[in-house]
């Protein structure tokens, strides 16, 4: 009798923390999701959020299902929580290929800087937050 009592009472405790991490991670994700500062734009939405940004802006072409694009996007998403003087924008090349095409986008992950409307800077793969910064600067 005391066993089972113990159980119980060890149980319904075990399920009251897991029931508040659940809500801690809600939480977490919300509050995550608010502080992202990287923008998903696609065909119709580049010419508005990128080449007539009053600022410079780093595009990251990226699929959903390349490896190194997933290496690569922790630091860009640095990047962008860190430099409130840049916009970083995230282009899925299968779901806008008229713009990963404009920009010949042959190899992802590639980086290109656009400064009033046009390409100032570009890089293909996986490179280091300093090298992101040097190609913005």
């Amino acid at each position: 009798m005391v066993i089972v009592a113990a159980s119980i009472f060890i149980n319904r405790k075990g399920l009251e923390y897991l029931q508040g991490k659940e809500q801690s991670n809600i939480i977490n994700e919300n509050e995550e999701e608010e502080s992202m500062e990287v923008l998903k734009v696609n065909d119709n939405t580049f010419e508005q959020e990128v080449l007539k940004s009053n600022i410079p802006v780093l595009v990251d072409f990226y699929a959903d299902w390349c490896g190194p694009c997933k290496m690569l996007s922790p630091t860009v998403d640095e990047v962008a929580q860190e430099n409130d003087d840049i916009k970083v924008v995230k282009v899925n090349v299968d779901e806008s290929q008229d713009t990963a095409i404009k920009y010949q986008v042959m190899s992802i992950p590639t980086l290109v800087v656009i400064k009033n409307g046009n390409e100032v800077n570009r890089s293909v793969g996986v490179i280091d937050k300093s090298e992101i910064l040097d190609m913005i600067k």
